[in-house]
């Protein structure tokens, strides 16, 4: 996911979508622990997403709070 997409997100989208990907990534670590995955660099790619995402979140909160 391209940091121009999420920006087009409102809020609660972006909520929703970090609360997704935790839980993929919660699963992909736990089948990682039993099996071998197929595409370990999945990981690293939904790692870098959640925090792409969190990372506009607190742009904007950084932002309301300046206008206050």
């Amino acid at each position: 996911m391209k940091t121009g997409e999420i920006r087009d997100l409102s809020v609660d989208e972006i909520d929703a979508r970090i609360t997704q990907l935790q839980e993929e990534l919660f699963r992909l670590r736990f089948r990682s622990a039993t099996q071998e995955l197929e595409n370990p660099m999945l990981l690293r790619t939904l790692r870098k997403d959640i925090a792409r995402l969190k990372t506009v979140l607190r742009e904007r909160e950084l932002l309301t709070e300046g206008a206050s």
